[in-house]
């Protein structure tokens, strides 16, 4: 996939969802997560196939979650290990990290 990523979609089913990023061909790029009561989100997964591989699918999926949990006043809870590892790597967003 050589051109620019489409916009990045969310999709509510109560207390789970996902925030994707599909291509054309039909491939998508995908983080899963878990409500648990009003304030708080679980990141459980994210997946990058191939085709997604070099171009920031995966950091801009969890960049989503952040902006959306921070604007609605929640907390997350990373236990996926690659938002684990961005949550490290971005101590900006310590404000929504549940300790």
């Amino acid at each position: 996939m050589t051109e620019e990523l489409a916009a990045i979609e969310l999709e509510d089913r109560g207390t789970k969802g996902r925030y994707v990023i599909r291509a054309p061909g039909g491939d998508e790029a995908e983080m899963t997560f878990t409500k648990v009561g009003e304030d708080l989100l679980i990141i459980d997964h994210t997946g990058v196939p191939d085709s997604f591989r070099g171009q920031g699918a995966g950091l801009r999926l969890v960049t989503r979650a952040v902006d959306d949990a921070r604007a609605a006043g929640k907390k997350i809870i990373p236990l996926c290990p690659f938002a684990a590892a961005q949550f490290r790597r971005h101590p900006e967003w310590a404000d929504i990290l549940k300790s």
